[in-house]
């Protein structure tokens, strides 16, 4: 990068670290401080959530699997038919906990069933997402040395010092904004990134031409996912994906902090309504980058030479996209896109780091000390720190382990997300059964997944999270005959109609891509 570039840089992490230190000012208690006040709109909420999973991981990987890797193409497409469903179906969950006026989404597991599921529920994410979160880390980290010609150490300081610095001042509201801003960076600079690949390649007919014979056109895949087909098939995808984005966004308090920060129930149904139909035109805007890309490297075949090399010596796909701008990219419109790619890091670590001190704080400090209100917000922030220095912790011991952490990462969040959907279904749904019987079904689901993963690895994981949450639910359910009762909050005739119909949109877009064998 030139000078210009790095001052754009600079001035983007001065920025936010003024706007962070702008927003603290006006906050005075934990409410401020993990929900925001309970001011955000639902829009900037929803948009916030979207920059969390579309984040750096999304904007490397997509087009690399989309465009290079072998196995890939379209079909990761169907990774979005699940999205508007499971949606809708978390309107009966997410609505009630909204109305509850928690900040830790496991409050409610106390609340309905009592405080050993509410902490079994809470050891399970801050383990899962504390350890999650030096691995992304370790991986941003690694992609900002290969770009910017900086040592591991200087690169974890410069990503996480900002991050670290911004979250503990600014708290949810800070994490919100940033989000915004980043996604605005983000798309710019995709659309910008397309209009020179197509112009490039001449034309979007060329893309589409180039790829006639590879069969990444193909955004449909219907493949069961047992028997060794794969992970990649229509129906892991679709059912398997809807159990795995109800749990994550669900479950898990660093997506679910987002709806409880809403300013009522029925904004909280705008969040995930917003959610259902704005996630899938960012997906596919990454996909058809991945396709572009992969066109350009045809008429360009240096341009693949140049990729830096992964660990097992093979071109690291992961970094098409950097590469390309660093080559083709006006200056100045290159400190932009670092800056996307900053963003984009950070807002996937900021959250997380927030809802971790969120948990931590709500969950076991609070409870059992009783501290003041603003003692309890000072302690949320030195909470929020710790956070963050165990990931930089973590994230240099990545390096010895990998590359099977950071395949197992994804697996261990399956064997977990199905009981933990489960736990919370049964506490919306049948609390009176007892707290007793919903920890012996999560422990029923989850001896399942391991098992599954140990001795039955031609099951797809996707799989697992149907698997861990139906067993569960039985086990919780054996013997008995639950008296159910119906959700607090129940989704509107608007939001049913349209997440239905975004279902439909985006199967009808698969569709036209093509099915061929």
């Amino acid at each position: 990068m030139l000078l210009v570039d790095w001052i754009i840089v600079a001035l983007y992490l001065t920025g936010m670290l003024a706007l962070a230190a702008l927003v603290g000012r006006r906050q005075n208690n934990r409410k401020d401080y993990y929900l925001g006040g309970n001011q955000m709109s639902p829009l900037s909420l929803a948009t916030s959530t979207i920059a969390t999973q579309c984040s750096t991981n999304s904007l490397l990987g997509a087009p690399a699997f989309v465009g290079f890797v072998a196995g890939g193409g379209l079909i990761w497409l169907q990774y979005e038919l699940a999205v508007p469903i499971a949606m809708l179906l978390l309107v009966y969950l997410l609505g009630t906990m909204r109305r509850s006026g928690h900040v830790s989404a496991y409050a409610f597991l106390e609340e309905r069933l009592g405080t050993s599921a509410r902490l079994l529920a809470s050891t399970t994410f801050l383990v899962f997402r504390g350890v999650a979160t030096g691995v992304t880390v370790y991986g941003v980290a690694v992609v900002v040395t290969l770009l910017v010609d900086v040592s591991y150490t200087q690169a974890v300081l410069l990503l996480m010092g900002v991050t670290i610095v911004y979250d503990v001042l600014g708290g949810m509201r800070a994490v919100v904004i940033s989000d915004v801003i980043q996604m605005l960076l983000i798309i710019a600079a995709t659309l910008f990134s397309l209009w020179l690949l197509t112009d490039a390649v001449g034309g979007w007919g060329q893309v589409i031409a180039a790829h006639a014979d590879t069969g990444r056109l193909n955004a449909l895949e219907f493949s069961s996912g047992f028997a060794g087909q794969g992970n990649y098939g229509f129906w892991p995808m679709l059912i398997g994906g809807c159990f795995l984005y109800m749990a994550y966004y669900g479950c898990d308090q660093s997506q679910a902090q987002r709806v409880l920060a809403s300013r009522s129930p029925q904004d909280a149904e705008r969040v995930l309504f917003y959610n259902g139909l704005l996630r899938f035109p960012m997906v596919l805007l990454y996909c058809l980058l991945g396709m572009a890309l992969a066109a350009f490297a045809l008429i360009e075949p240096a341009f693949l030479g140049t990729l830096p090399l992964s660990s097992q010596g093979t071109p690291n796909y992961n970094l098409v996209y950097p590469l390309y701008v660093l080559q083709n990219f006006p200056p100045a419109m290159v400190g932009l896109v670092m800056v996307g790619i900053f963003a984009a890091a950070m807002s996937s670590i900021d959250s997380a780091l927030n809802s971790l001190s969120a948990a931590t704080m709500e969950d076991y400090v609070q409870p059992y000390t009783q501290q003041s209100e603003r003692s309890a917000f000072v302690t949320g922030k030195v909470v929020t720190l710790g956070w963050g220095l165990f990931a930089i912790a973590f994230s240099y011991q990545v390096e010895a382990i990998a590359p099977t952490v950071l395949e197992a990462i994804n697996k261990i969040g399956s064997v977990a997300n199905g009981p933990l959907l489960a736990l919370f279904a049964v506490a919306l749904l049948c609390p009176r059964v007892g707290q007793r019987r919903a920890m012996l079904g999560f422990a029923a689901g989850l001896t399942l997944n391991l098992c599954l993963w140990l001795f039955v690895p031609s099951v797809s994981w996707l799989w697992w999270n149907v698997a861990g949450a139906l067993v569960s639910f039985a086990v919780t359910l054996l013997g008995r005959a639950p008296q159910f009762q119906r959700p607090d909050v129940l989704p509107s005739p608007v939001t049913r109609w349209a997440m239905l119909v975004m279902s439909g949109l985006i199967l009808t877009v698969c569709i036209l891509f093509g099915v061929r064998p």
